[in-house]
């Protein structure tokens, strides 16, 4: 499964760069399984792989920010996330580990966790904002900065 995900990101890298980063999860590949990778916006990071991820605590501190998804590529959302994250999630040789994710790697996970838990990022948007086509984004989108 994990290979098939590093296989689809690479085939969607050749024609589109990712500047915040990226993730897919199983189930936007058609797949019904507890598996995504992300991978973080700093040059050489290594890619997170969750299995079975498990959101265990969130900040109350929250921040709302533009996103984006490959399930429909052509607009995007103000969505707000929490600013911190702590999640278990199985490794490949087994174990169960707890990692704390932080700001916009914070937001990546939770992204595609929510695509586990059959959620896209509308649905986590408030109800009087509504996502904008990706012309108009280029337009007003920055890098995210913590």
């Amino acid at each position: 499964m994990i290979d098939e995900l590093f296989t689809a990101v690479e085939q969607i890298g050749r024609v589109h760069s990712f500047a915040k980063g990226m993730g897919l999860a199983a189930p936007q590949i058609g797949t019904p399984r507890a598996a995504a990778i992300v991978l973080p916006p700093t040059p050489n990071a290594e890619p997170i792989i969750l299995l079975n991820p498990r959101v265990t605590t969130v900040s109350d501190e929250t921040d709302e920010r533009y996103e984006g998804c490959l399930s429909f590529f052509d607009v995007r959302g103000m969505v707000p996330r929490p600013l911190r994250m702590d999640i278990t999630s199985t490794s490949l040789d087994g174990t169960v580990t707890a990692t704390v994710y932080e700001f916009g790697l914070a937001r990546l996970i939770a992204h595609e966790i929510d695509h586990l838990d059959g959620l896209l990022y509308t649905d986590r948007m408030r109800p009087d904002v509504h996502p904008i086509p990706v012309e108009e984004y280029r337009g007003t989108g920055t890098s995210w900065a913590y």
